[in-house]
């Protein structure tokens, strides 16, 4: 059925428009958003009549010389035809509506409206009318059955019902439409169609398919599709004669079927592919009008289907085959002469024919009956592709099952090789991100994190307005656009503007500098003729502006030309943030709907360099780029038409993550967010909420919202899922504090350990659920990311968990973690000397500052220590006053962190040796590095007043546990027996010696070790002479409750009044020969009995050279604590 396409006419403003014919197929008339009926004498009419029907026109229908319009005063009106005198008001609704039909006769009109109700209304007498309520949401369309007895409607809710009209009752209803709230947001306009004359089907459109149900049973027999058909079909159209059906989709595309094969007979592109949303056949089924959402008018021509009509309703099919082939065969002939093919009766066409009718189609489009995109006369023209058959000329013959292959003489071949592969997209235009249409009258030329620059293009004005967020950058201003700028950008700075050239002037940029220290504070620039500004942004003291010609010049922000490069290809958009510029652009044609985006960033520091070079962009399936820019920490993002935001992991090899999909807070498909500002610390997507648009009007004046990120890992709404999420998304968002201090800024060092302590305590908690689920190396593959210290702290709640085979494991990687801070010691002691504010060195904890975590985690071990022996405080006092003295000092590590930085004129004295049940002995001179393993058994048998041995309960967080209390003695005791069940050799060597050779224990002897009864701390002194004191205040204390009463009390003294009680314990001791002895039995039970070490059950009368080795200080920034580990028991 070839047809002819004619060229569109301009009827109406955009909008939803419709199309009839009259009775007599001699008027075409339209009606669209201007209000006006427009009856047209032809396509060609130029002065064609018009009526004012209201604001706007909805629907329109005609009959009987009876004109009804559905128009925005919420009626529905009737005039005289064709002289468009008012003749009344039909029905009333409570609001517009949506469409109107008749029926058959003429005699009778139904209106279906927003407010869900369907009206029959007789045209003679308007006060018959039936109402049809059950609808629960507006009616998008409305058919009366050919024989009167029933009428269907389509709705928002989704359903097609079919109506008994004197019953006012629901037949039948089907669900098989998408719900929306409102006819402007759904995806079809769903114009049913009921079969003329025969009245035996009735059309729905469905997705991009009709559905034909059969009158009387209901039931759903068959489905007429087009492979080509890719978007919603939108309307439906019977001929005349009841054997052919056409459609128009929302991409477009006009499609028309025979009924009877089910074959595609037709297929016709919109020229510009807009939206068909009007079709009506004229009364000769010669010709069909359409009409497009853009207020235009179009008619396809030739459609020759009267003769059709009488033999094939009741031929059997080869007859109707036979019939359907000499139906257009004067076209194909003439259309086969213009290809130079050969006539379509040739035995070697057909036998082509039936072949391709039995194959299915591949996902390339070729098709099974007539493969045209394009099928008009002007496609060859045009330069459009025609697929499939239509090359061979297969312009019939699709029906052709029934006849005879005759074996071809020779194979035909055509002139013209066919195209079957996927077709290439549309590139996307050039952009700035923050702005909205250009083509709108009001609109935003920029949003960013500074201000908003508002254009305004209408009658009265052309002009700028910028208004800045924190007006102490700048007042707001107001800015004539005699140049008829269209692309701004706005920074602390200064704002850029740019406009196209013409044929006279060229393209010209232009900055207001407002933050100059000068008067001159406004300068601009031509660019070479031919060349256009296609995008441009503003750095920290320079600006960037990509043209036309695949250029891209830098300018300081003074107006001083830098340096000019070449782009791969035409630039989509730009931003840029501090020293940094992000480009995309086209790298190549995209196919099936993709596009293929490139990105390049570069770095304007004092050294120039590329970061990412052309990389491909990643974008959603068939989605295009719809903001690009930095989040306020300097990360590049950018945001795809699906709502998915990405963020650059320089972690990662500078990839790509999805942090925040935006359509899953959406409430409806046509809902979008418009992005305007990232942040990263706190994490936040600054957004503007448009309700059934992509982008906000500039009034009123939108409101921003905030909404949170969230990376796409699986399973989510487990506790697992939630805390893995966490960890990362974390990770990833202060990544930046790296990247900063790197590029020489000053960075927040509280934030960043706050980061990394949450990170830390995320990584415990994991292992916590871990070890509960038994998934012990799940445990290990945690402790990897661990920092050391907190690995320290999972060996012991391994240990505590009774998993000594995991707590063996962990051990190994607390060794291999020291041996690296080890390693990286020497470095950092350099750039300490050179720089005091230098950058800290980051170890193998995903960012984790390795200094910041010995600092806090050390912290909770001392704490640990204090609680679990019951003495505490003479390395606290010694250390704080050190740590006055020494303010750039890095602090020592706990018993598995080897001191970083030396102090003091003894260098490194090391109290802890190394117990090596096996393990390769650490180098001589390292700091101590212990065998975890042979303290946790030990100190499992001491039983700590406070551990980090976590419950199993549901929640994995770790609580402080209390276990079963032992008083002093019973500890002291089972230290002693350890320490003097083990194997000794008499250890004479001196302390140089000692360091030596690390992995010997000196072993104490039981003469030695009964000193340790004696009081050896102030706390110890100090409890025998105020334990009377606590007694008489609570006489019903246990042992081990004065012990914790008489702990809390001594911490509340000041630090003075602790070391007077620490000297006067130092002067019970003996001799400085028992000292020495005593400090060597309290370093072999460092090593073997006790939990931390030996760092709480300190010695007595330490002296300076003890004091300088690497012993922890407790840290004095509170925020150092991990409150989830802290074992106080207040």
């Amino acid at each position: 059925m070839p047809s002819e396409r004619k060229p569109m006419r301009y009827g109406h403003s955009e909008g939803h428009t419709e199309v009839c014919f009259d009775d007599s197929g001699k008027f075409i008339v339209t009606c669209g958003n201007d209000g006006d009926v427009r009856i047209w004498e032809g396509l060609d009419d130029d002065d064609p009549k018009f009526i004012t029907v209201g604001e706007k026109a909805y629907s329109l229908a005609l009959k009987n010389g009876k004109l009804v319009t559905a128009s925005s005063n919420n009626t529905v009106q009737i005039h005289t035809f064709p002289d468009g005198d008012p003749d009344g008001i039909l029905t009333r609704f409570t609001t517009n509506a949506t469409h109107v039909t008749f029926n058959s006769s003429g005699s009778r009109v139904a209106a279906g409206s927003s407010d869900f109700m369907v009206k029959v209304v007789e045209v003679s007498d308007s006060g018959q009318q039936k109402t049809l309520r059950g609808h629960e949401a507006p009616v998008l369309s409305v058919t009366f059955d050919p024989k009167d007895d029933f009428l269907a409607s389509a709705s928002c809710d989704g359903s097609v019902v079919v109506w008994n009209i004197e019953e006012q009752t629901q037949v039948i209803s089907w669900p098989l439409l998408q719900k929306t709230n409102d006819v402007i947001n759904a995806k079809s306009l769903c114009r049913l169609a009921w079969q003329p004359a025969a009245a035996k089907f009735l059309a729905v459109p469905v997705e991009t398919k009709v559905h034909l149900y059969e009158r009387g049973s209901w039931d759903h027999v068959t489905t007429l599709s087009d492979d080509l058909l890719t978007q919603p079909i939108n309307v439906v159209s019977w001929s005349p004669c009841g054997q052919f059906l056409a459609a128009g989709s929302v991409g477009g595309l006009l499609t028309v079927w025979d009924v009877n094969s089910k074959l595609c007979v037709e297929r016709q592109k919109h020229e510009k592919g807009f939206t068909v949303c009007g079709l009506a056949w004229h009364p000769s089924g010669s010709q069909i009008a359409y009409t497009d959402t853009e207020g235009c008018l179009g008619l396809l021509d030739g459609l020759s289907t009267s003769t059709s009509s009488t033999n094939t309703t009741k031929a059997p099919a080869k007859k109707a085959a036979k019939d359907y082939d000499d139906l257009f065969d004067d076209d194909d002939d003439d259309r086969l002469m213009d290809e130079g093919l050969s006539d379509t009766k040739s035995p070697a066409k057909k036998a082509d024919d039936d072949d391709d009718d039995d194959i299915l189609v591949p996902a390339t489009g070729r098709v099974r009956n007539r493969g045209a995109i394009l099928d008009d006369e002007n496609s060859l023209d045009t330069g459009s592709l025609r697929l499939g058959q239509d090359m061979f000329g297969d312009d019939n013959d699709d029906d052709d099952t029934g006849s005879v292959v005759v074996p071809s003489a020779a194979p035909l071949v055509p002139l013209r090789p066919v195209y079957e592969g996927p077709l290439p997209t549309a590139p996307q235009k050039a952009f700035q991100p923050g702005s909205t249409p250009a083509h709108l009258t009001h609109r935003f030329m920029m949003w960013n994190s500074v201000g908003i620059v508002r254009g305004y293009n209408d009658e009265q004005d052309n002009a700028i307005d910028v208004e800045f967020h924190d007006t102490a950058v700048h007042h707001a201003m107001h800015l004539t656009n005699s140049l008829g700028h269209t692309i701004a950008d706005i920074s602390q700075e200064a704002v850029l503007l740019a406009c196209p050239g013409t044929e006279e002037l060229a393209s010209k940029l232009q900055c207001l500098h407002f933050s100059s220290w000068d008067t001159k504070k406004e300068w601009m620039v031509d660019l070479p003729k031919g060349e256009d500004a296609r995008a441009l942004c503003l750095g920290q003291g320079w600006a960037a502006v990509a043209t036309s010609t695949l250029m891209l010049r830098l300018f300081s922000i003074g107006g001083v030309q830098r340096e000019v490069f070449s782009l791969p290809g035409p630039v989509v958009c730009m931003s840029a943030h501090g020293e940094q510029l992000l480009i995309v652009y086209h790298r190549a044609t995209g196919f099936d709907g993709e596009q293929a985006l490139g990105v390049q960033l570069l770095q304007f520091g004092r050294r120039k360099r590329q970061t990412i070079n052309g990389e491909p962009l990643p974008l959603t399936h068939k989605s295009h780029l719809s903001w690009l820019g930095f989040t306020a920490e300097g990360t590049p993002c950018y945001v795809d038409s699906d709502g998915m935001v990405r963020m650059m992991n320089r972690s990662l090899g500078n990839t790509w993550t999805p942090v925040c999909n935006t359509r899953e807070t959406c409430k409806s498909r046509s809902d979008h967010y418009w992005v305007v500002g990232v942040h990263e610390n706190p994490q936040q997507l600054r957004c503007i909420p448009c309700k059934g648009s992509r982008f906000p009007p500039t009034l009123p004046r939108p409101a921003v919202a905030i909404l949170p990120f969230k990376l796409p890992l699986c399973q989510t709404t487990t506790e697992k899922g939630q805390m893995e999420e966490q960890f990362w998304r974390s990770v990833l968002f202060h990544n930046h504090y790296s990247f900063l201090s790197s590029s020489g800024y000053e960075i927040d060092e509280d934030g960043q350990s706050r980061s990394q302590k949450e990170q830390q305590e995320l990584l415990m908690k994991m292992f916590a659920l871990s070890c509960k689920l038994e998934r012990e190396f799940r445990c290990v593959e945690l402790a990897e990311l661990m920092t050391q210290n907190v690995v320290t702290l999972a060996i012991r709640y391994a240990s505590k968990s009774r998993r000594m085979a995991l707590a063996q494991r962990l051990s190994e990687i607390a060794l291999e973690k020291a041996n690296q801070v080890q390693e990286e010691e020497p470095e950092e002691e350099e750039e300490e000397e050179q720089d005091y504010s230098s950058v800290r060195r980051t170890t193998s904890g995903y960012g984790q500052s390795e200094d910041t975590g010995r600092r806090y985690s050390s912290r909770y071990n001392e704490e640990e220590e204090e609680e679990e022996d019951g003495q505490e405080m003479e390395t606290e006092e010694a250390t704080e006053a050190q740590k006055r003295l020494n303010p750039f000092a890095k602090e020592a590590g706990s018993p598995v962190t080897p001191s970083l930085t030396p102090i003091g004129k003894v260098g490194r004295a090391n109290p802890f040796k190394v117990v090596g049940a096996g393990k390769p002995s650490a180098a001589a001179g390292q700091p101590r590095v212990t065998n975890i393993l042979d303290n946790m058994t030990s100190s499992r048998k001491s039983a700590p007043l406070g551990g980090s041995a976590g419950k199993s309960s549901k929640n994995p967080v770790l609580k402080p546990l209390a276990p079963r209390p032992k008083t002093k003695t019973q500890s002291t005791l089972l230290h002693m027996t350890k320490a003097a069940n083990k194997k000794s050799q008499a250890n004479t060597e001196p302390a140089a010696d000692q360091q030596k050779r690390p992995d010997i224990p000196p072993p104490a002897s039981p003469a030695e070790n009964t000193e340790n009864k004696r009081p050896q701390t102030g706390f110890q002194l100090w409890l025998e002479e105020n334990r009377k004191s606590i007694i008489a205040e609570h006489p019903d204390l246990q042992e081990t409750d004065v012990i914790k009463e008489a702990m809390g009390r001594f911490r509340t003294l000041t630090a003075e009044e602790r070391l007077s009680w620490t000297e006067k314990a130092k002067g019970q001791t003996g001799d400085a020969a028992d000292l020495k002895k005593r400090k060597r039995a309290a370093a072999a039970e460092g090593g073997e009995g006790g939990e931390g070490g030996g760092g709480a059950e300190n010695e007595n009368g330490q002296t300076e050279a003890d004091e300088n080795s690497a012993k922890k200080k407790k840290s004095l920034d509170a925020s150092s604590k991990l409150s989830a580990f802290a074992f106080n028991q207040n």
